[in-house]
Order: C-alpha cells, then structure tokens, then sequence
C-alpha cells in the first residue's frame, strides 16, 4: 500500500472542505428555503375571497394570525400590528389538495434509485409513505408554485401497498411536512379482466392464476390481521400466553376498528363491484380510487357512502367502445348521483402541479365551476379527514390558502401568494429558475 505523507493528507483534506465550502456559497439564491412559522398577525385586503364554504366576498378581508384564520369578511377588525397586503383585484381561494400522488416519494421515473414508491413483496401495510418522504424534492415546489398546497402521497407496490399521508408541500422534514397520517391503507385490488395489449408477457391464463392469487393472499392477509387482533387484546389476561409483536398487522389494527379506511385502487367495474363487497364483508370503511368505472355503479357506491377520488380527468377512454369524453364527464355524473368524489391528477407522474386543469376539463363537460372547485379543495379535505382544519377559508381554520389573478381553472391565471399555515412560502421553483436563465440566453443572443 501506498505510504501518504501526514502534510499531504492534511493538504488534501484542506481542499476537499474548501471546495465543499464553495459548492455551498455557490448554491443559487433562488434555491427554495422553508418558511418559518408566522411572526406576526397578517391581513389580505381588497381582494375577492372563494371561501368554499358560503357566498363569495368581494373587496373582501382575511385576517390570519400564529396559523389560523382570525377574521373572514368585508369589514373586520383589524390588529394595530398586523401586517397588511394589498391584493385589490386577485383572489383568495384555499389551498388545492392533490388526492392521490406519489410526491416525495419519487424523484425522476427513469431512474430507479430515486422510486421509492413501491417495496417488495405483495403485504405490507405497515409501510408508511410519510417517513419515506424527500423534503428536498424538486417537485414539491414546482408543485404548490400552481396553488397546490397539500398532496395525499400513497404507497404504489403490491396488493396491500401501505399507508398514505397527506403532506404539506413545505417543510425542512417529513414530519414537518405531513399534516395527517395515515389518511388510508392503500389496497391495490386485482385485476379482474384480461389484457390482450401487445405489450403483455403473461398468457391470458397466467393473468387469471395471478389475480385468483393476489385475492387469496389479500384474503388470507385479513384472516391473519383480524388473529393478531383478537390476540393482542386478550394479551395480559389470566392464563393467555405472550403474543409477539408484529408491525404487519399491528398496522391493520385502526383498519379493523374502522378508525382508518382503506383506499381501494380500481378502475375497472368488475374490480370496484368486487372491492365494494370485500370491504362490506369485512366492515372496513372505503374510498375508491381511481374509478374509471364508477359511473356504472354511482346507485351502489351512493347507498354505501363510498366516495371516489377519480384519478385522472385528463386521459383517454377505457375501452375502443366508449365515447371519447367518458373521463371528462365522469365527475359530473358522480355528482348528478349524489356519489361524494374528490379530483386527482394523480397518476401523471410529476405532473401535480396539473390539478387545477383536470377539474377544469369536468367543468367543461358539464360539472359546475363552483363543484370543480370543491373537488379539489373541500372535497379532497372531507374524504382525507382534516375538513375540520383546511378546505375552505373559515375563521378557525388553517391559514393555508393562496392568491391569484384570476381562477386557478384557467391556465393563464398566475398564483403570486402562497400560505401554508400562515407561513409565506417561496413559490420559486426549477421550472422558473430554467425558464428565466434561457430566456437571458435568447436575449443575450438577440444583442
């Protein structure tokens, strides 16, 4: 081995740090830094305020103080400290909340060791997507850059992938950020037909094998739960022996008292019929994703109060037969039934930043505007459990909200504020930060 001389190691150390301490001087001052907690009382004045909870208050007020909605209205009172921002001629909404992601929990598709959606094996529930979570994550700023400012991040792998957590898309940690967790157990149902794409490996007969099996394991995996459970609460009673812990079903336990629902993912009617009466033989309470399907069976998933989150608007049919607008009008007639239902986009991979368009789209397709709205920012709060704090812009209420120039369903509309709790957030992000180096380029090269 090679003798190196104590100075020279010494040396070498000497210039490693110092070009660390470079590369760290060197980081952009665009960079996005987490928004401390609010210092004093602040009060938004003169613009239109979308309370999604009543009528729409016109040369409104909001006043926030230590995270919480004070005041709500036309004339309020207003604090000798707080600090006052003119927003005459935008609007105030509250934040969007994306329904079914898996923000933070993946960074580029293409490259394997930055997907950390999906762990091996077909059972886990005790898989939680919140400690998995990438603050640094450079989608979450391009993401609440377009208003949206919470986002359900869910487990993708196997047939019971784990448990989703619904985040705030500011913070320097995960526990920073997640607002509620777990909000679901993530179930991944089979699928119950069979694919003849071309780029489908399996036999139709090994697809069949395969979905009976994934069934049986789901079954037998409730059969377990439900075994550790009654073990767990005989435990310490005269004459019942030790019982081991195991972090699998000791996951399941708030399923099985009903405390969490599970979120089914389906599309296809088959599978929703079949999860529908899973869950009702289990007596689990359920939210269906996904629900390509769902317009088929609005009349049993109404009876049952299972809410759909549809994921995603924007696609194409589901099968050669139906009519081209099938994913567009789905929320409509979801609502024309009386089914709740939330918007998603989902399942774009990187692309949440969306949101807003694909409630836009059901708009166009017959979905009132008002109810589009709803279905991205009180409905979402409503099936993920936190209607109570976010959602709508109440007295009370967490102050997470933002403020545009127009209505976040056009595109052309700018979000120039964003609040998470009260905390101003910095709304810069990767794509400015390329769009405004290139666009210096082009202009450089004009001169």
């Amino acid at each position: 081995m090679r003798t190196i001389h104590k100075k020279t190691l010494v040396a070498g150390l000497k210039t490693a740090c110092l070009g660390m301490l470079l590369a760290v001087a060197s980081v952009s001052a665009s960079d996005q830094i987490p928004a401390g907690p609010q210092k004093k009382p602040i009060v938004l004045v003169g613009g239109t305020i979308h309370t999604m909870a009543g009528a729409t208050i016109e040369n409104g007020m909001i006043l926030f103080d230590k995270g919480k909605i004070v005041a709500v209205g036309e004339k309020i009172e207003i604090p000798a400290d707080a600090q006052r921002v003119d927003i005459s001629g935008k609007h105030v909404y509250p934040g969007m909340i994306e329904s079914a992601s898996i923000l933070g929990l993946t960074e580029i598709n293409s490259t394997s060791a930055t997907r950390d959606f999906s762990e091996l094996g077909e059972i886990n529930p005790n898989v939680k997507a919140a400690v998995a979570i990438n603050p640094d994550s450079e989608h979450f700023p391009v993401t609440r850059a377009n208003g949206v400012a919470m986002a359900v991040s869910m487990p993708r792998g196997g047939v019971i992938a784990g448990q989703a957590a619904l985040l705030q898309l500011d913070g320097w940690t995960w526990e920073d950020m997640t607002l509620k967790s777990p909000v679901g157990m993530v179930v991944n149902w089979p699928r119950m037909t069979v694919i003849t794409a071309w780029w489908m490996t399996q036999s139709p007969e090994e697809q069949r094998k395969r979905s009976k099996k994934n069934v049986e394991k789901l079954h037998k995996a409730m059969e377990k739960a439900r075994a550790y459970k009654i073990a767990r609460e005989a435990a310490g009673k005269k004459g019942v022996p030790f019982h081991k812990y195991d972090s699998r079903w000791e996951a399941m336990l708030p399923v099985l008292r009903g405390e969490v629902p599970v979120w089914v993912v389906a599309d296809e009617v088959k599978q929703i019929l079949a999860a529908i009466e899973w869950a009702e033989r289990e007596n689990l309470k359920m939210v269906l994703v996904g629900g390509a399907d769902a317009w088929r069976v609005t009349d049993l998933l109404k009876e049952r109060d299972i809410p759909v989150i549809v994921t995603p608007v924007l696609r194409t049919p589901s099968r050669r037969d139906e009519a081209f607008d099938t994913p567009f009008t789905l929320p409509q007639k979801l609502h024309e039934a009386g089914v709740r239902f939330a918007i998603s986009g989902g399942s774009s991979f990187g692309n949440e930043r969306n949101l807003p368009y694909h409630a836009a789209k059901a708009a166009s397709y017959g979905l009132p505007v008002d109810e589009a709205l709803k279905a991205i920012t009180l409905y979402p709060a409503m099936i993920a459990g936190v209607a109570d704090r976010v959602g709508t812009l109440e007295p009370g209420k967490d102050a997470t909200l933002f403020v545009s120039d127009g209505n976040p369903l056009e595109v052309m509309t700018h979000v120039s504020l964003l609040y998470l709790q009260g905390r101003k957030v910095d709304l810069n992000n990767k794509h400015k930060t390329l769009y405004h180096k290139y666009k210096t380029k082009y202009e450089q090269l004009a001169q």
